[in-house]
């Protein structure tokens, strides 16, 4: 019997053309983590390990272009240091402001880099490498426009690739572990908005 993961790749290669090749070893995504500098949480690596998905949009982390990858992964402190310095982008609980926008930027970025990095899985679709156990919300991220696109990485595939008769393949959770800093109730509260989830349904923190 297949495992949930290698049914998902399955449905991937065979109904959505996305190529994959061989999945990577324990000493690849070792070396990844050593790399970049982050962990890949217990079920994006099971995800990998199975098969390496290499179609345009996904993170080729075994023979991608070093730098491409390196500036994916600094998207996310990137995009909320534009929006602080070019969109009046602040949270009361950074403390006050500096008038300077390069000295507020560089507050920021120290906040964000300090915070769970976040790996993309696929384009701008990112998953927390803290805590390290299977189970992280999937965000999409643009700059601080950022929702859940998953309660977790299955439930994010499922959303994304599969038609709605493919869902039943796993109990999607109605509620949403919280993140370290990447606690979306803060960046909704700054914008007047609710953390929608990305059809526009609002889930509960666990």
């Amino acid at each position: 019997m297949n495992s949930p993961w290698e049914t998902i790749v399955s449905v991937l290669k065979e109904e959505r053309e996305i190529k994959f090749d061989a999945g990577m070893t324990d000493d690849e995504l070792d070396g990844c983590e050593r790399e970049f500098g982050f962990q890949f949480p217990e079920d994006l690596r099971a995800f990998l390990k199975v098969a390496l998905p290499v179609s345009e949009r996904f993170p080729n982390w075994r023979n991608g272009d070093r730098e491409d990858l390196k500036s994916w992964l600094q998207l996310p402190v990137e995009g909320i240091v534009f929006d602080v310095q070019d969109n009046g982008f602040w949270l009361p609980e950074w403390g006050e402001r500096p008038s300077d926008p390069d000295a507020a930027g560089n507050l920021v970025r120290q906040l964000v880099n300090a915070a769970p990095k976040l790996v993309p899985v696929y384009a701008h679709r990112m998953i927390p490498d803290r805590p390290t156990t299977a189970g992280n919300p999937v965000f999409s991220v643009h700059q601080t426009d950022i929702i859940y696109f998953g309660c977790d990485l299955r439930d994010y595939f499922l959303h994304e690739f599969f038609s709605g008769t493919e869902t039943g393949l796993w109990p999607i959770s109605d509620t949403i572990r919280p993140i370290e800093f990447w606690d979306l109730e803060r960046f909704a509260t700054r914008w007047d908005d609710e953390p929608y989830f990305y059809d526009g349904t609002r889930k509960t923190l666990r």
